[in-house]
C-alpha cells in the first residue's frame, strides 16, 4: 500500500518515462522527482541536431529517452572523429564543468528530457544517490572507452563491424534486456567508417559478407535483422 502512495506522488511525466529506472532519475525519491520535474521539458530533435557544442558553456543537461547521440571531437584542420555513442537512458552533459571538449549531436531522431544546469546541480547537492548515479555513468563511459580502444587497436575490420552491430543491438531499446534482433542503423556509412577507423567501402563489404553468410538480413541499407547472435559474436571475436 505504501508503494502505491509513493507511485501516486511521482509526476505523471516521470511515471511514463521509459528511461527513469535505469537512468540517473532512478536515484531520486518522489519529492525530488517533483522538484526536478517542475523544471524539466521533453522534446524530440531531428538527426543532425547539435545538443552540446564543444567548448561552449552549457546551461542545461538532458536524459536520452530514445534514439542515439554521437560524440565527436574536431581537429584544428577540420577533421572530425566520432569518439563515442550514447543511448537511452544515458545522461548528456558534464555536471559541474563549464563546458565539454566534445560535441554531442543527434545521430537519429532523439527524444530527450531536458533540465537546467542549476536545477541538476542543486539536486546533486541534496541527493548523494544522484551523485552516485552520475559517478557510475562516468565510470561506465570510461570502461566503454577502454573497451573501444581495444576494439580499434586489436580487432580486424570484420570484427570491428560485427562489434559495432552488437553494440547497437544491445542499446537500441532500453526496455529490452540483452540484444534486440531488429534494429535500424542510425549512422551514415561514412560515420560508421569514422567511428570504426575504416573506409566506407570496407564497412559496406563486411556488412555484405555478414548478410551473405546468413548472420543478418539487411533491408534498405539501414534496417537490420540479426538471424544468429552466436555467429555475430563469433564474427566479433568474442
Amino acid at each position: 500500500m505504501r508503494l502505491d502512495i509513493h507511485n501516486s506522488d511521482i509526476p505523471l511525466l516521470c511515471r511514463a518515462c521509459e528511461a527513469r529506472h535505469k537512468g540517473i532519475c532512478g536515484a531520486l525519491d518522489p519529492k525530488q522527482l517533483q522538484q526536478l520535474g517542475r523544471q524539466t521539458g521533453r522534446r524530440e530533435v531531428a538527426a543532425g541536431t547539435e545538443l552540446v557544442a564543444a567548448g561552449v558553456q552549457t546551461d542545461g543537461y538532458a536524459n536520452i529517452l530514445s534514439g542515439i547521440v554521437k560524440l565527436s571531437k574536431l581537429m584544428a584542420d577540420g577533421r572530425q572523429q566520432i569518439v563515442g555513442l550514447q543511448f537511452a537512458p544515458d545522461f548528456v552533459g558534464r555536471p559541474f564543468a563549464a563546458s565539454s571538449d566534445v560535441s554531442a549531436e543527434a545521430a537519429s531522431t532523439v527524444r530527450i528530457c531536458t533540465f537546467p544546469r542549476s536545477a541538476l546541480e542543486d539536486m546533486v547537492r541534496q541527493s548523494p544517490g544522484l551523485e552516485h548515479r552520475l559517478h557510475e555513468q562516468a565510470l561506465r563511459e570510461l570502461d566503454d572507452a577502454r573497451e573501444w580502444m581495444m576494439t580499434l587497436g586489436q580487432k580486424s575490420a570484420a570484427e570491428k563491424v560485427a562489434t559495432f552491430l552488437l553494440l547497437l543491438s544491445r542499446h537500441v531499446d532500453p526496455l529490452v534486456e540483452g540484444y534486440s534482433d531488429h534494429l535500424e542503423i542510425p549512422l551514415k556509412r561514412s560515420d560508421i567508417a569514422d567511428f570504426l577507423g575504416l573506409t566506407v567501402e570496407t564497412v559496406s563489404r563486411n556488412l555484405t559478407q555478414l548478410r551473405k553468410a546468413g548472420v543478418l538480413t539487411i533491408q534498405k541499407n539501414r534496417l537490420v535483422t540479426v538471424n544468429d547472435f552466436s555467429l555475430l559474436e563469433t564474427a566479433a571475436g568474442l
